[in-house]
């Protein structure tokens, strides 16, 4: 893949990220996700890809636009996998919490796995840890493991899960052995990549979440040296036969970053927009402007961008639609009606728009 579209695709992200901040802490979950996907989708215009959608919103028949099987990009690049998630974290937003993310993770053709929208069971680490742990070991055998390979006492490894009641008897079992543990609300792909980054101070990130989720962390672990193992977990028989239907032979088995994400090149972008651990979010600054921070990874060189953007806002087209659309249709109907209307071509037309950069490191 091109080097030159690792940074097409972060300016995707910012302009999701932007789209959807405005509904920070305003209770509304599907106008924040709404906001973010309707700016993607426009975006995705400008990028020179012949991209498919293989983890998205939904099967045609569930979502407008994103959804599984869409074709993205101005169909003059190379042809690509094309994993997203517009707003990583709806209830984060919500809710104005932390750790909520646009996310993209995009490969060559046949690379990504076709996730079923289902939950999955993971383990995830940092670079030390590649390749010393199990996800089919009892957690306390996996704690010792790392404790032994950090050169840590098990009480001083700190574990990341999501704080879920269906995470119970794994917290139960955390809290006996005695290790650390720092509870997520939301936000599963930033908790996945959490383990790889040594100034968020997480050990091992360990529970059940989306599956597509996990794929899109896959991506990123890639490009930063760590790893994820998972397994799906199938609830009843529509879901298992559905992984059938979607190439997956062995719903049971477990996932090696191979299954997820392929072996060849990889380019992972997100942009925050709530702060976290690993990114600071949409920030409002003074004369009609406001700062983005973004990271973006390829997995071929490793090479790792933390990307801080200004944007004035007047010149952001897209934002502008973004927000007449959405004061001026019934919420249930709006996006459906994007995807069908002539207003379609206007709106996606108006995502040709330069975006100033500076990176941060």
């Amino acid at each position: 893949m091109e080097r030159e579209l690792a940074l097409e695709i972060v300016r995707v992200t910012e302009l999701a990220a932007l789209a959807s901040a405005p509904w920070m802490g305003r209770g509304d979950k599907n106008s924040a996700d709404e906001a973010a996907t309707l700016a993607m989708r426009a975006m995705f215009d400008s990028v020179s890809i012949r991209g498919t959608v293989v983890i998205g919103e939904g099967e045609m028949d569930e979502a407008p636009m994103l959804y599984i099987g869409e074709e993205v990009g101005n169909a003059e690049g190379p042809e690509v996998d094309v994993a997203v998630d517009p707003l990583e974290g709806t209830e984060i937003v919500a809710k104005g919490l932390n750790n909520a993310l646009s996310v993209i993770a995009v490969a060559g053709k046949g690379n990504l796995l076709h996730a079923p929208d289902m939950y999955m069971e993971k383990l995830a680490v940092g670079p030390a840890l590649v390749g010393k742990v199990s996800i089919e070991d009892p957690v306390e055998v996996t704690l010792e493991k790392a404790a032994a390979a950090l050169n840590k006492n098990i009480s001083d490894l700190t574990v990341m899960i999501l704080d879920r009641v269906r995470h119970e008897s794994t917290i139960k079992t955390l809290r006996k052995v005695g290790v650390r543990i720092k509870f997520l609300s939301d936000g599963d792909v930033a908790g996945a990549m959490a383990p790889a980054f040594p100034e968020a101070g997480i050990d091992l990130y360990v529970g059940s979440g989306g599956a597509p989720e996990g794929v899109l962390a896959a991506a990123a672990l890639s490009c930063l040296g760590g790893e994820i193992q998972g397994r799906l977990m199938p609830a009843n028989a529509d879901e298992f036969q559905r992984c059938l239907q979607m190439g997956i032979d062995n719903p049971y088995k477990v996932l090696t970053m191979e299954d997820m994400i392929g072996t060849e090149d990889v380019i992972f972008a997100a942009t925050g927009v709530t702060p976290g651990e690993i990114l600071g979010g949409v920030r409002y600054l003074a004369d009609d402007r406001a700062e983005t921070d973004s990271i973006v990874m390829r997995a071929k060189t490793k090479t790792i961008r933390f990307i801080r953007s200004q944007h004035f806002l007047p010149n952001k087209e897209v934002l502008h639609k973004v927000r007449k659309l959405q004061a001026s249709s019934e919420p249930s109907d709006r996006a459906r009606k994007l995807s069908k209307d002539k207003e379609q071509a206007e709106f996606n037309q108006s995502s040709k728009e330069p975006s100033a950069t500076a990176a941060k490191a």
